[in-house]
């Protein structure tokens, strides 16, 4: 792409989001990653763009709509973004932002917005913090939301918090948004009749609730019936929980890591409570310090929470098969 020398007028970002329809930090990374357009800087430093800059942002966002990558057309000139849309096809063309919007791209955005987050979590304003989560969560979806900005965010800050950069007192003000945030973020369509179920907690001595209440959410997007439990439940009150709810999951959540016999005694507990057809799912910052007692119990060690719903999908298909074969059988 080559940068016009015209004089035209000059915007700032703010204006040009408004023009183009492209969002100011969509803006920032597209020039960031791909140099999509190249603005002027003022001598305050504030970035400017032209009028070419803004057609060039109006033709990119729409070919990006009609399912184009940013990467492979970010260089074109504004003839070939222009016949590459002439010849779309119609149902392409009219396909909303929304449902097109490559997870690339949301990805760079979730990036950005992990900044941001971490900025003000940094300086810690929890006004500014709540607000940059609740634009996320419209601009990323829920689960994106999830996986690519709060589950490194945690650990960026769990890693911060380590180095003497932040203080428990940070961790705890950004866990307490997040925990104000369920309300937008839990799936509060009624889930289907034959729905698998799930229960969700913290073994015995694990405070820390906040993966296991991500989990649980991430699980009735899923489209199963979660009972969350909340954190410090001893085996056998989990095991009951299974019992009560003929739950064919149990999902736990461990945070912290303790060099004593606490958490490898719930699980071989836990496990024996419920039996082979219950499966125990294990996930969280913790759980690979107790990597051994997993592998030697056999539960179903999660990497991540895309990692976790696809064992989810796994269970939920296998669970169909199970439910199929009994039935012709």
């Amino acid at each position: 792409m080559t940068k016009s020398n015209d004089d035209s007028a000059q915007y700032l970002i703010s204006t040009v989001s408004k023009r183009s329809g492209v969002k100011s930090d969509l803006v920032r990374a597209w020039e960031r990653r791909y140099q999509a357009v190249t603005p002027t800087r003022t001598t305050g430093g504030h970035r400017v763009y032209t009028d070419q800059d803004i057609a060039r942002l109006k033709l990119l966002n729409q070919a990006t709509n009609n399912g184009h990558s940013i990467s492979q057309i970010a260089q074109l000139s504004l003839d070939e973004l222009k016949r590459l849309l002439k010849d779309e096809p119609v149902e392409t063309v009219i396909n909303s932002y929304k449902a097109t919007q490559s997870a690339i791209e949301r990805g760079y955005l979730a990036e950005d917005y992990i900044k941001k987050c971490y900025s003000a979590i940094l300086a810690f304003n929890a006004r500014e913090l709540e607000s940059h989560f609740e634009n996320a969560i419209v601009e990323l979806g829920t689960e994106l939301f999830i996986e690519q900005l709060l589950e490194p965010l945690l650990t960026m800050i769990g890693d911060r918090w380590k180095s003497g950069e932040l203080r428990p007192v940070h961790e705890h003000m950004a866990s307490s948004i997040i925990r104000s945030l369920t309300y937008i973020l839990r799936n509060n369509s009624p889930c289907a009749p034959d729905a698998p179920k799930m229960i969700v907690s913290t073994p015995i001595g694990q405070l820390h609730e906040l993966g296991a209440l991500l989990a649980a959410i991430l699980a009735e997007l899923k489209g199963w019936q979660v009972t969350y439990l909340g954190a410090n439940l001893p085996a056998e009150e989990i095991a009951a929980a299974v019992k009560y709810t003929n739950a064919c999951v149990v999902t736990i959540s461990i945070s912290f890591y303790a060099d004593d016999q606490v958490v490898p005694r719930e699980i071989r507990r836990l496990k024996k409570l419920i039996g082979n057809d219950v499966a125990l799912i294990v996930g969280g910052r913790a759980a690979v310090h107790y990597k051994p007692v997993l592998d030697e119990v056999g539960v179903l060690n999660i990497q991540g929470f895309s990692h976790f719903r696809s064992i989810l999908d796994d269970l939920a298909s296998h669970r169909s098969v199970h439910k199929t074969q009994s039935a012709d059988g």
